[in-house]
């Protein structure tokens, strides 16, 4: 599979719509929300990080989007893609935090916010502290990896020198819901190709012929019987 390409998105003006709602298959298991307001500027950008995770979902990887945002204009998207990628730090963050260092010329992205349908890992975490990031908003809870509180807060930490405000939740049941119907698509298909290995196993075992009978001689290869 090839590496999908990861470009600077093009502006784009905020919509207000209305209120809708790993390892990361358990996602969306509620912990503590973030003080920071939710509004439907989120859930607008949320959207989008959402129709990113499709790109994802349709490269055969796991359905995690992102996008970067400064005031009302998309600065970047990107999408998970390690395993096109061959990559482990290709997390949809990671490919929005690049594609946004290179099109502004400035590994600090000061002012911008990001919008993940997961909750950041301690990796991406690192890279959004090292970029300076104002904001992150999350969809699901990550169970498993999640560094905005699941697992870890890597943000509460008051010995660091940046502190990026975070929000969680946000559309929190269609970002789980796309996480919970990829892993259950890939669970069909796993066990589809079992049923069919074990039919064609089945079916050669009753085709093939019968071996002929082993006689003495066949059976006796030591040098003592020549």
């Amino acid at each position: 599979m090839n590496a999908p390409v990861i470009r600077p998105a093009a502006s784009s003006s905020v919509a207000a719509e209305p209120q809708d709602c790993a390892g990361v298959e358990s996602a969306t298991q509620p912990v503590a929300q973030s003080p920071d307001p939710v509004t439907d500027r989120d859930r607008h950008y949320m959207r989008l990080a959402l129709a990113a995770a499709e790109e994802a979902r349709a490269a055969g990887e796991v359905p995690v989007g992102a996008v970067l945002v400064r005031g009302d204009e998309v600065i970047a998207s990107g999408f998970n893609h390690p395993i096109g990628g061959h990559d482990p730090s290709a997390h949809a963050e990671m490919a929005a935090l690049r594609a946004a260092a290179k099109a502004l010329g400035n590994y600090r992205l000061p002012g911008c916010e990001l919008y993940v349908t997961l909750e950041p890992c301690l990796m991406c975490a690192g890279a959004i502290m090292h970029a300076r990031i104002s904001r992150v908003v999350y969809g699901a809870h990550d169970p498993k990896t999640g560094a905005c509180g699941s697992v870890v807060d890597a943000f509460a930490n008051d010995q660091l020198n940046h502190h990026t405000r975070v929000a969680g939740g946000v559309l929190d049941a269609e970002c789980g819901d796309a996480l919970r119907s990829f892993f259950a698509e890939r669970r069909r298909a796993s066990r589809a190709a079992r049923r069919a290995a074990a039919g064609d196993a089945m079916q050669t075992a009753q085709t093939a012929p019968a071996s002929p009978p082993v006689s003495g001689d066949e059976r006796d290869t030591s040098p003592e019987s020549t």
